[in-house]
């Protein structure tokens, strides 16, 4: 297998940390995002969207998208579980993992996208767009530090897929400004807590 990656990318992050939760190695290679390398040709050939991740599979064969890259890895390697184990705890971290998504990763990368300098040459950025998505993102981080008053990891006790989508959504909020609020003390208790595993710095 050979994995796609971007250092910096909030998607690629996703499979970083839940392979090396798992202490899995596969080859990888940097994609220079910056010089266009993923609008090349040959990188389309992979990923028509020229996102990253991709994972190439041995038989040749291409997985994009970094949910179903990892559902893959998963089912590959399933010790230890971060997707759950029974009918319902699989049920209920997909719960979590979408409101995860929806709640806190999506405006952060509507955030990013719209007011970063990265993205200010590579299309028309709306700042109002960007500002909205800033109160959508305040509103998010205050519902998920009410969810985290009683459980030490997002909707559960143990660490699952569901905190890692919210996990890589703030750290790529930092590099717009994105903070955890002094008033936010069961999130920001978490974060430090799911910073300071050894797979956060995959």
């Amino acid at each position: 297998m050979l994995l796609h990656d971007l250092k910096s990318g909030m998607h690629p992050r996703r499979v970083r940390i839940l392979l090396a939760e798992k202490g899995v190695e596969i080859p990888s290679r940097q994609v220079d995002v910056v010089a266009g390398e993923n609008t090349s040709a040959e990188f389309r050939r992979l990923n028509p969207l020229g996102k990253v991740p991709v994972l190439v599979l041995d038989d040749g064969s291409v997985l994009s998208e970094s949910m179903a890259i990892c559902r893959y890895l998963e089912a590959l390697y399933p010790t230890p579980p971060l997707f759950g184990s029974t009918d319902l705890q699989k049920a209920r971290i997909e719960m979590w993992l979408r409101r995860a998504e929806y709640e806190i990763a999506r405006p952060v990368v509507d955030i990013f996208v719209h007011s970063s300098d990265f993205y200010r040459t590579r299309l028309e950025q709306v700042p109002a767009y960007a500002a909205w998505a800033r109160q959508r993102l305040d509103e998010g981080m205050a519902w998920l530090d009410r969810e985290l008053a009683g459980t030490a990891c997002i909707g559960q006790d143990d660490y699952s897929m569901a905190d890692i989508v919210a996990q890589c959504a703030l750290v790529l909020g930092k590099a717009v400004g994105i903070r955890v609020a002094d008033e936010h003390a069961n999130l920001a208790r978490w974060f430090a807590a799911v910073s300071a595993r050894p797979s956060a710095r995959a």
